[in-house]
C-alpha cells in the first residue's frame, strides 16, 4: 500500500523502520515542526523527521494539520493508509477523509484503558499488572476508534515507564505492519471499543513528578517508575531540587518518618507513609546523576534531615 507515516518522537522509529522493511509503499512523513533544543535553543529536527532525511523521504511538517498547504500535499501524495505513532496533534475530519483506509494509529494500551497523552506512564502509576499495544481507527473521539488488533505485555515490578515503552514501540511496530498488510489484503476486521474499562491517560505534568512521601512505599515506588525518564521524578533537600532515580520499597527497614532519611555505609533510606524506601541514583542541581551513597556522602547528610 501507498502510506504516508505520521509520528514525532524517538518511539515512533521502531514502526518506521517495520514499515520500511515489509514492502509497502512510503511516500513522506508528516511530523511536528522543528522546535528549539539543548542550550543553544537551535531548532531541531524530530526523530521521525530525522529519520526520514537519513533515509531520503519527504518530510511534512505542517504547525497544524488543517493546513490547506498540507492537505492539498496530501491529496498529492494520494496514500492509501497513514498509519500514526505518537504524532502529537489533532487530525481534523477533513484530513482523515482522504486516504483510502483513513489514519490508523498505534496507541500504547489495551484500549479502552487509558486513552489519552501518557498511557504507559498512567499503567505504571496505578500498579496495573498487564498491559499492551493496540492499533485503532483513528476518529474524531479521542482514541475512541474501532480496534483492529492489539498485542499485551506484562509491567514487571522494576519497570520505569521507558523500559515499558521502550518494549511496547517494536511490539507494536509488528502489529501495525500486520494491519496494514490485512488492510492491503482486504481481510481486515475492526472491533467496536467497549463501553466498560474506559480510562483516561492525560500527559504527567512536573508537579505530577513530585515525590509524595505521606504516600505508603508502593505508591512512591510507582511514582518514580511512571515518571522515568519524562517528566522526571523530583522532590526537595535543604530548599533545593533533585531528581530521583528509581527506588526500592525496604520491607522490613526501620521505621523512619515521610521523608526522613537514613545514611547508611551501602545505603541511602527514606521514610514514607509505611515502610522506608531505598534509593538509587540521586541529582542534585547542576550535577550529574549518582548513587544516593555518593550524593550522601557528598553533600553530608545528617541524622533526621529530611526530603520535603
Amino acid at each position: 500500500m501507498r502510506l504516508v507515516f505520521a509520528g514525532t518522537p524517538a518511539v515512533a522509529v521502531p514502526a518506521l523502520d517495520a514499515i520500511a522493511a515489509s514492502g509497502h509503499e512510503l511516500l513522506a512523513v508528516v511530523t511536528r515542526p522543528d522546535a528549539p533544543a539543548g542550550r543553544g535553543r537551535g531548532l531541531v529536527r524530530s526523530p521521525v523527521g530525522a529519520w526520514a532525511d537519513a533515509h531520503g523521504v519527504e518530510v511534512l511538517t505542517p504547525a497544524k494539520p488543517r493546513e490547506p498547504e498540507f492537505l492539498d500535499r496530501l491529496r498529492e501524495l494520494a496514500p492509501d493508509c497513514v498509519p500514526v505513532v505518537a504524532y502529537g496533534a489533532l487530525v481534523p475530519p477533513v484530513a482523515l477523509e482522504i486516504p483510502r483506509y483513513g489514519w490508523i494509529n498505534l496507541h500504547f494500551s489495551l484500549l479502552p484503558a487509558w486513552r489519552g497523552a501518557a498511557p504507559v506512564q498512567h499503567a505504571v502509576l496505578h500498579g496495573d499488572e498487564l498491559t499492551g499495544a493496540s492499533v485503532f481507527q483513528l476518529e474524531e473521539g479521542l482514541d475512541t476508534g474501532p480496534v483492529y488488533g492489539t498485542v499485551t505485555d506484562e509491567i514487571r515490578p522494576g519497570d520505569t515507564s521507558g523500559d515499558l515503552l521502550e518494549r511496547l514501540a517494536h511490539a507494536g511496530a509488528g502489529l501495525l505492519v500486520a494491519v496494514l498488510d490485512a488492510l492491503g489484503a482486504g481481510t481486515a476486521r475492526a472491533e467496536t471499543q467497549p463501553a466498560d474499562g474506559v480510562s483516561l491517560a492525560p500527559k504527567l505534568t512536573v508537579e505530577d513528578a513530585r515525590v509524595r512521601w505521606t504516600d505508603p512505599a508502593f505508591a512512591v515506588d510507582r511514582r518514580i517508575r511512571a515518571c522515568t525518564p519524562a517528566p522526571g521524578p523530583w522532590t526537595t533537600f535543604r530548599g533545593d531540587r533533585v531528581k530521583l532515580g528509581p527506588a526500592t520499597p525496604v520491607a522490613d527497614g526501620p521505621e523512619l518518618k515521610p521523608g526522613e532519611l537514613l545514611v547508611e555505609k551501602a545505603r541511602v533510606l527514606a521514610g514514607t507513609a509505611t515502610v522506608p524506601v531505598r534509593l538509587g541514583e540521586v541529582r542534585a542541581a547542576g550535577k550529574k546523576a549518582m548513587s544516593a551513597t555518593d550524593w550522601a556522602r557528598g553533600a553530608r547528610v545528617t541524622a533526621g534531615e529530611v526530603f520535603a
